[in-house]
Parts: C-alpha cells; structure tokens; sequence
C-alpha cells in the first residue's frame, strides 16, 4: 500500500461531497449512511448521493468473476462526474473502488481513464474525517464514558490503511477508552462470500473474535464495516455474547452530534 498525498483541507470555495452508501448500509444499516452525511455536514459541506449507484462489486470480483464486477462498476463510472471526493463508509468498498476498479479495465482505455480519475477521489470515512477535514472532536460531550474495541475489515486494513483513522479518532473522543482486544488484527469470518462458501471456519474465526472482544470487559465493538457488523454482531446474539455492534460513522456521531 502506498502512502497517499492528502489535500490541504476541503475546498472553501465548492464545498462539495459525493457519498457512496454501499449495498450492505443501503439495505441493512442505513442510519449509518445517514449519520457519516450528519459527521460531514457537521463539517459544513454539501453531500451529494446519486441516486443510480449500487454495490461495488466486491462480492462478483472476490469470487472470480471479473465481467460480472467491470459490468457493476461501468454502470457507475459517470454518476460521479463532478471532480468531487467520493467518501466511502466502508474500508473495504473504498478499496475494492480506489485499487480495483481501474484494473478492471485494462483492455478498455476510455473506461480506464474515468476508473482512475474516480479512484484518485476516493476516500474512506474516516480517512476524509482525520486526513482532510482534520476534524475537531474534542468538545466535552453529553454522553457517559464507556469502553470500546475497535475492528478493522481485512480489506480496511490492509488496502486503505484506515485502521490507524478509526484509532486516531476514537482516541480524540471525550469519554472514550479504546480497548485492544488479543484478536484485532485477524479476520472476523465474514469474507463476503468466504462465510457462505466456508461457513464452518467462519463460524469458528467469528467465535473467537468475540471471546477476545468479550475478555475485554467491553459491551460495545465498533467497525467501519457493515460486513463484519452484520456477522459479528449476528453471531454474538446467536451466542448470547453481551457484545453490542455499532457503525464507526455512528458511534462518531452519537458521541458528538449533541455538541455540534
């Protein structure tokens, strides 16, 4: 992964944002699409969310189909057509968009132009929040002080680099003690279609990341990734572990909304 140049800060003059909501947030967890437009609004732009955009294709591309991910992603290469950043509420769709999508079109030149003019405009949340808009979060806030661990997605971690933002911004909340837990650096089971495909060894990976979530002594595990939210926290009530999942974008929110 190469270290990436960041922008001064937002430009003043055209304060515009374009959001990719994500298939998972967009049918399972919209309040957290909603809040990362709350965290940037804060910030005082305007976010813009086209109304033809879907999955990124990550699921068709992961799983060995190439054409099913190009035709995904050429459906959605002029819907961002203004030179905007385009802010993803997922490390892991940020990835497969920023490093993906312009090799999917290597035998097309035209595509591949516009592929790589968008990937050079994409950021992750919490890598826009931290690196761009240098966010402030350090008003006293309402809420009681709690204790969380932190996950980071595989794709995150190792693509976007983002699992030092989500660090760096829970460590600026008033309140907030992150705590690491033994397994924060392996995969939670989840995969995309690895936990369909390899349901035995997910359930098995899933498990032990919650027992090390759990031996923490937090209630409370945040991700900027829907994917792993919607496995670890599934499982974690199947197995009646007392760990609460929750959006990085709203937990941000909830902690500093208020004080907005």
């Amino acid at each position: 992964m190469l270290a990436r140049h960041y922008p001064p800060g937002p430009d003043k003059a055209n304060p515009h944002v374009y959001l990719f909501g994500t298939c998972v947030i967009d049918l399972f967890m919209p309040e957290a699409g909603l809040d990362a437009v709350r965290l940037l609004e804060r910030e005082g732009l305007t976010v813009h969310f086209p109304r033809g955009q879907s999955c990124c294709g990550q699921p068709a591309y992961s799983s060995g189909n190439p054409e099913q991910a190009r035709a995904v992603a050429r459906a959605q290469l002029d819907l961002f057509s203004q030179p905007w950043p385009v802010i993803v509420p997922s490390g892991s769709c940020a990835g497969m968009m920023r490093h993906h999508w312009p090799t999917l079109f290597d035998d097309d030149p035209q595509a591949a132009a516009k592929a790589r003019e968008l990937a050079e405009r994409v950021y992750e949340l919490s890598e826009f929040l931290l690196h761009v808009l240098h966010v402030n979060f350090a008003q006293t806030s309402s809420q009681p002080d709690e204790q969380v661990v932190l996950h980071t997605s595989c794709g995150a971690r190792r693509e976007m680099g983002t699992r030092g933002h989500g660090v760096a911004l829970l460590d600026a909340l008033p309140g907030v003690t992150r705590v690491e837990h033994a397994h924060e650096s392996e995969c939670c089971g989840f995969g995309g279609t690895f936990s369909l495909k390899h349901d035995d060894i997910s359930g098995a990976m899933v498990t032990d990341k919650i027992a090390a979530a759990c031996a923490t002594g937090c209630e409370r595990l945040v991700s900027a990734d829907c994917g792993c939210l919607l496995n670890i926290g599934h499982a974690a009530k199947r197995q009646g572990a007392p760990l609460q999942v929750e959006h990085l974008a709203s937990f941000l929110w909830r902690r500093v909304g208020a004080a907005a």
